[in-house]
Formats: C-alpha cells, sequence, structure tokens
C-alpha cells in the first residue's frame, strides 16, 4: 500500500512586528501551507491591518501559556534576545531569534545547551544566507571559477545620518551598534564560505553627529593565503561593491544588494513569481580564464530564496532534518564580534 506523507502544520507566534516581523518574517510564515501564523505580538501597529486571521497578544507570557503554539519566532529588540529565547525554551517551545542571536558567547552557549536539554530546535534568522548576490558568490567559488580566493571583501553600506526613530536602535546597550545589526550578516556569509579564521581584527567606531552607538566598522579575518575584509558605514551615500573578489584565475565583482526586503516593502508575495528576481543591471561581472579562453562577462543573479530558511525550520522540527542555520556556527560569529568589540 503507497504511503501518504502527512503535513504537518506547526503554530507560529511572532514576537515583535516591526521591520523584521511585519515584512521578513510575517508574509513567510503566512505563505507556507506548513505554518500558521497565529499570534503576533504587538504594542504599536495593530497586525490584523496586514493579517486578519491572527490573534494579537499584548506579551510574551500570553503566548508562553498557550499549549497550541510550536514555535515562537523573537523578532523584539535585540536586548530581549536572550531573555525571550531562555523564556521560550523554558516553556517547552522551539525557538527563531532574530539576529543577533545574542550579545555574549556565554548567553548563545546557555541557550544551546537548553535546548539540547529541552530537546527543542533553536535556530537565527540569518536570512542573508539566503540573499541572491551571496547565493551567486557561492556559486561562483564552489564552481571555482575564481581559482584560489586570496582576497575576498564584503561591503554592506547605507547612507542614514539622521539617528533611527527607534530609541532602542540608538541607545547603547546588550548587543546594539551596527556590528550587531548588518556585521552579523556578513560575518555569517564568510562563515559558511570559509569557516573560522585564524585571526581576528577589527575596528568598531561612530560618524554620525550625536550617535551613541557604533556607526561604522572594519574587520579584517586571516586565514592564512586568504584575507578577508568586512566594512559597513550608514554615512555611504554612493555605494561601493558589494563583492570584491580576487582569486588566482580571475575575479568577481558585484554591486547592488538582494531585492527580497524591497519586493516585500512593494506588497509582493514570495510566492510570485517575480519574487527575489533582481534586475539585470545588477548583474555581478566575472573577469576569469574558463578552459584557457579569457572570459569577462556579466554573470546572472541566482534568485534570492529566504523562503528556504523557513521551510528548513519546519523540517527540523518535524522530522529532524539538519538545520541550515545551526546555532553553534552563530556561537563563532558571536566570538568574533566581541573579538572586535574587545580589541
Amino acid at each position: 500500500m503507497r504511503k501518504h506523507h502527512v503535513t504537518i502544520m506547526l503554530n507560529v507566534a511572532l514576537i515583535g512586528f516591526g521591520l523584521s516581523g511585519r515584512y521578513l518574517q510575517a508574509p513567510f510564515f503566512e505563505s507556507n501551507p506548513n505554518f500558521r501564523l497565529k499570534t503576533i505580538v504587538s504594542n504599536n501597529q495593530n497586525p490584523k491591518d496586514f493579517f486578519p486571521s491572527v490573534q494579537v497578544a499584548r506579551s510574551l507570557d500570553e503566548v508562553l501559556a498557550d499549549s497550541s503554539v510550536d514555535l515562537i519566532s523573537i523578532c523584539s529588540p535585540n536586548a530581549t534576545h536572550f531573555e525571550y529565547a531562555k523564556r521560550s525554551l523554558l516553556a517547552g517551545k522551539n525557538v527563531l531569534v532574530e539576529k543577533p542571536f545574542t550579545a555574549t558567547v556565554e548567553e548563545a552557549q546557555e541557550l544551546i545547551l537548553l535546548a539540547k536539554q529541552q530537546q527543542k530546535v533553536i535556530s537565527v534568522f540569518q536570512n542573508r544566507r539566503f540573499d541572491s548576490d551571496f547565493l551567486t558568490v557561492k556559486k561562483i567559488i564552489e564552481g571555482n571559477l575564481l581559482g584560489e580566493i586570496h582576497s575576498f571583501e564584503i561591503h554592506f553600506n547605507r547612507f542614514k545620518p539622521v539617528l533611527n526613530p527607534k530609541k532602542w536602535k540608538e541607545t547603547v546597550g546588550a548587543g546594539s551598534g551596527i556590528i550587531y545589526d548588518l556585521g552579523s550578516h556578513i560575518i555569517d556569509q564568510v562563515i559558511v564560505l570559509f569557516g573560522v579564521p585564524k585571526s581576528v581584527w577589527g575596528q568598531t567606531f561612530t560618524q554620525r553627529e550625536n550617535s551613541e552607538i557604533d556607526d561604522a566598522f572594519v574587520i579584517k579575518l586571516d586565514y592564512d593565503k586568504l584575507k578577508v575584509t568586512l566594512k559597513s558605514s550608514l554615512l555611504v551615500r554612493e555605494d561601493t561593491p558589494r563583492y570584491i573578489i580576487h582569486g588566482t584565475k580571475g575575479s568577481f565583482i558585484k554591486h547592488g544588494i538582494d531585492v527580497q526586503e524591497d519586493h516585500l516593502k512593494m506588497g509582493m508575495e514570495p510566492t510570485d513569481s517575480d519574487f527575489g528576481i533582481e534586475p539585470i543591471s545588477q548583474s555581478g561581472i566575472l573577469n576569469t580564464e574558463i578552459n584557457g579562453l579569457i572570459f569577462r562577462g556579466t554573470v546572472e543573479t541566482e534568485k534570492g530564496n529566504w523562503a528556504l530558511l523557513f521551510q528548513n525550520l519546519h523540517d527540523a522540527m518535524v522530522d529532524g532534518k539538519e538545520l541550515l542555520i545551526k546555532p553553534e556556527e552563530i556561537l563563532e560569529q558571536i566570538r568574533i564580534i566581541d573579538a572586535v568589540i574587545n580589541q
């Protein structure tokens, strides 16, 4: 007799309804038939204006008391991540934490151990592993199109000279500053590609007037022959290339950034056919040698696909599949951030 695969739908509670909750996560939970976005905790906007079928709660306590909730996704301010994740695990819930995972190595280790003790899944919303540009870079490197990589740079810049109206984003505290906000993404990408560096040097600094937090950084990671440079600033109006990669056979230069966030803000759904597809004008330039011939031209960018993160999370919770984003990898990211901050 043929066996039918039974889909298990998981109830999700979203803690926080800012940029991440509203645009980067809720649409993916809503569009994936394996999830039911049951509850959103929000004290500002009314989530029902956007997702009419959800229940609205005012606190994490309400969610923890709901035995039907399988997964809690924490999209609240950075300083709350550790406490909320710990309370959620202790309540027997699976947990997804928006980056930064935690502010310290010790907190990350505690959550990883607690998840194992509770036999629950914990993962981190490192969505930019599934950006179009990063998927393209990964494909080029894994295809050995550049030979042995000796120089790898990522620039993650924005132009935001005016301080963020969200006070928690501009206040010194646990997990505050640009290295936790933007740095966590590009450090994670480097760890995915190259593993743990042999040594770390870095510096965070403040550039915007009246800013209380670090709003720029430079990090250098040493992998013997390979040298990695990561840079970010909130005062870059004319953007630089995002990726600059040089190897023994060639180079790859990529401008622009993944369009999924922009598409979501425009009202597109993750299931739309054009979702996550970059304009041709953002194609990267590859200059290399292929089969003895010099090639210089553009490379079509891969389709961005944050939905992979959500489906993998479901599969890990239901079928015990391996997580794509393992908290142990994020622990190494926090070690690097810690090394830069404490230099």
